[in-house]
């Protein structure tokens, strides 16, 4: 499960098994968590909340996905090298 970066006590990254879902990321408190937040990446370049299962305060949940959404091309390119894919499909 790759790890992307670290904010603060979140660590945001990608389980190595979701091949084939739109590109999303997870957020988790201290360390790589089956209860991890799931956030979908847009085409746009923005992301949008699918759940909050880390039960992330609401404000610094919006600060995370501000940087999330800054590294929006960082992530792509991470996603499409993991995953040895060309092209990435998005959830909108």
């Amino acid at each position: 499960m790759p790890k992307l970066f670290s904010i603060g006590q979140y660590v945001v990254f990608f389980w190595s098994n979701e091949e084939g879902e739109p590109i999303h990321v997870h957020i988790a408190i201290r360390k790589i968590s089956p209860n991890a937040t799931k956030v979908w990446l847009t085409r746009g370049g923005g992301c949008i909340l699918a759940d909050n299962r880390s039960r992330i305060p609401s404000v610094e949940l919006n600060k995370i996905m501000d940087v999330i959404g800054d590294s929006h091309s960082i992530i792509c390119d991470e996603w499409k090298e993991f995953f040895e894919v060309d092209t990435i499909a998005f959830y909108c």
